[in-house]
């Protein structure tokens, strides 16, 4: 469903010049396509969030002007020196449908907090962009930030929060680690990927997510983690935006992952490139 929309969208945005009126409305549309904000779980996934924290962040939006306020989901750390994991999710579904990966993430011995864009689950009704999406990453860090003032800070983002993390782990100078899913170097690369991606339409992308320029800049060891039939962002993409960032990095492909299950087949994986990138010890880990 999420990769015929993508597809409906490169087709919308090649015929945009003859039958769209302005730059405000293809800004537009691409967002609802790229986001597809909602404030529904997938599956029976919200049954994963039971018992995890409510929390609410609240922040003056650079970008609205306008007050702006966050839901998120915190799992606070097995022990009291537990590192902790800002987790930013991809598109369509809201932050319940990755409870599942954030319990993962905990049981390998993070403190886990999941926000909610605007416009997706119970956070700020409104249509989210780049830039506001940015502006969430920043102030979940920011509530992670304060919550764990002296351990070390992750930032983990899947699929679409992947390019998001890429970001947030560049402009601020505090994390600790960079992890990133089945994630892609760019809209316009993953735009490439499809049966009409030779169509021209890269200078009309207003929501561009480059993430693979932005990793360029990472300060910090960068894991990038991709499953080996992901046919939602081809594991090439994940390849090439690990190619672009600069050592200490390792990159994962994951046997018979897809965009969805990838997670749950790395656990071992991951616990192993995280102690050898991350110096994370053995100890914290469980």
């Amino acid at each position: 469903m999420v990769r015929s929309r993508l597809r409906l969208w490169v087709a919308t945005i090649a015929l945009a010049l003859l039958t769209l009126g302005g730059c405000a409305t293809l800004d537009e549309q691409q967002r609802r396509w790229i986001f597809q904000p909602s404030d529904r779980s997938w599956g029976s996934s919200a049954s994963a969030a039971e018992g995890m924290q409510d929390v609410w962040i609240d922040f003056h939006s650079r970008e609205t002007g306008e007050p702006a306020r966050l839901h998120g989901l915190w799992m606070p750390g097995p022990r009291p020196d537990s590192p902790a994991l800002l987790y930013l999710h991809g598109a369509r579904w809201d932050v319940r449908s990755s409870a599942w990966r954030m319990r993962r993430m905990h049981e390998l011995g993070f403190a886990v907090l999941g926000i909610d864009y605007r416009g997706f689950g119970r956070s700020t009704r409104a249509l989210p962009s780049e830039a506001m999406a940015y502006e969430d990453a920043r102030a979940g860090w920011d509530w992670l930030s304060r919550q764990v003032p002296q351990g070390r800070r992750f930032v983990f983002g899947h699929s679409l929060g992947g390019a998001i993390a890429v970001h947030l782990a560049t402009a601020v100078d505090d994390a600790a680690g960079l992890m990133v899913e089945g994630s892609f170097t760019s809209i316009a690369d993953v735009v490439g990927t499809f049966k009409w991606g030779w169509l021209p339409v890269g200078p009309l992308i207003t929501q561009r997510f480059d993430a693979a320029e932005r990793i360029r800049r990472a300060r910090v060891p960068v894991l990038v983690v991709h499953g080996s039939e992901d046919r939602l962002i081809s594991p090439e993409l994940g390849r090439a935006l690990y190619e672009q960032a600069p050592q200490p990095k390792r990159f994962v492909l994951v046997d018979g992952g897809t965009h969805h299950n990838t997670n749950g087949l790395a656990q071992a994986q991951y616990r192993a490139a995280m102690a050898e990138l991350f110096g994370l010890p053995a100890v914290a880990l469980r």
